[in-house]
């Protein structure tokens, strides 16, 4: 989940991992262009939080997917500028 949401121009997304494993935290827009990599590598387990900054992007509606082999999650986030 992340907060706050809306958010300008920061938000912290917070993920559980339930086993130490490599873990793409990315960013995209709503033409599903990539517009952030949050985190790329390994993740060891438990519960991690990372800052957005989206101060460089347009306001509008992003989705955050997280990708850690056998599963994915994506979620939806609004930047209000």
């Amino acid at each position: 989940a992340n907060y706050p949401n809306p958010f300008n121009p920061t938000t912290s997304i917070r993920f559980n991992m339930g086993e130490t494993a490599n873990a793409e935290l990315a960013v995209f827009n709503m033409a599903g262009q990539k517009v952030a990599t949050l985190v790329n590598g390994l993740v060891g387990a438990g519960s991690h939080e990372v800052t957005f900054d989206a101060s460089n992007l347009s306001s509008g509606v992003y989705f955050y997917t997280l990708n850690s082999g056998s599963i994915v999650e994506t979620r939806k986030m609004i930047l209000t500028k």
